[in-house]
């Protein structure tokens, strides 16, 4: 059996007792570490709240071993009881159904816990979900590389009058062109974009535009931290929210749309007064 284990956003507690039970179940123990590990403590010698909440030893996964190696604990789910903890919800990411759709060809059953996402804590700031429309990435730009695709995707949301929630970009053990050149694999510190990197590259997009779906003034929410108890909410619009700190990772921001008067109610709680 391999359990797919949402641990939701805050820290180890936020595991539901579903979950809890079925890591007590488990032989292996493994967890993805190619999102967000921040919330959870892991230290630097290995030895995390997780272990010592859990009780377990925790196998870390990164991207190249889930979605490169993952028959190898796979196959241990064959004939033995493993479980694979995500950060947030098992389906947040398409890797998980990868995962999924590979043990299911491999004749393992799979068995899903889930938790909590960014994709329904965002409701924390007063828009409501069903006014959302397709959710976009927004990848760091390079001296090379300035990826505008999603720019359309938010275009077309604002027509609709519904609110965009920009997934900012998290660049984790992800190899050196250097290293790459040379056929061996050195990885570049970890990089987690924040609200004000997202917003200077939305604007340094939007004046590419003759008419852009935004500007400097339009309305957004940017949440750093979500489900954390030291989140942030802050409200205001793309210029107001570039003077703001943050502060540490994890930031998404919501690129707001036509607002109904109790969404305007809920806003004005984390309104920039500045």
């Amino acid at each position: 059996m391999l359990y797919i284990i949402g641990l939701g956003l805050g820290d180890e507690k936020d595991i539901t007792v579903k979950g809890l039970e079925a890591i007590e179940k488990c032989e292996k123990v493994y967890m993805e570490a190619y999102t967000s590990l921040l919330s959870f403590g892991l230290s630097s010698h290995g030895l995390s709240n997780l272990e010592k909440f859990y009780g377990k030893p925790i196998i870390l996964a990164d991207r190249e071993m889930v979605e490169e190696k993952a028959d190898q604990f796979l196959s241990q789910a064959q004939h033995s009881h493993v479980a694979f903890l995500v950060v947030g919800d098992p389906f947040g990411a398409t890797t998980h159904t990868d995962l999924v759709v590979r043990a299911k060809k491999m004749g393992v059953e799979v068995k899903i816990v889930h938790n909590a996402s960014v994709m329904n804590a965002v409701g924390i700031c007063g828009l409501q979900l069903y006014r959302y429309g397709e959710t976009v990435s927004i990848p760091f730009f390079t001296d090379t590389w300035r990826p505008d695709s999603f720019y359309e995707k938010i275009r077309e949301n604002r027509n609709l009058g519904l609110h965009t929630l920009c997934l900012l970009d998290i660049r984790v053990k992800e190899p050196t062109l250097e290293s790459l050149c040379r056929g061996r694999k050195d990885y570049e510190p970890p990089r987690y974009m924040t609200i004000n990197t997202a917003i200077e590259q939305l604007l340094e997009i939007a004046q590419t535009r003759e008419e852009s779906a935004y500007t400097e003034d339009t309305e957004c929410v940017g949440l750093a931290r979500i489900g954390s108890e030291d989140q942030m909410v802050v409200a205001g619009t793309m210029k107001q929210l570039l003077l703001i700190d943050f502060g540490a990772p994890l930031h998404c921001l919501v690129i707001t749309g036509k607002t109904h008067p109790l969404e305007e109610e809920m806003l004005d709680f984390y309104r920039c007064r500045t």
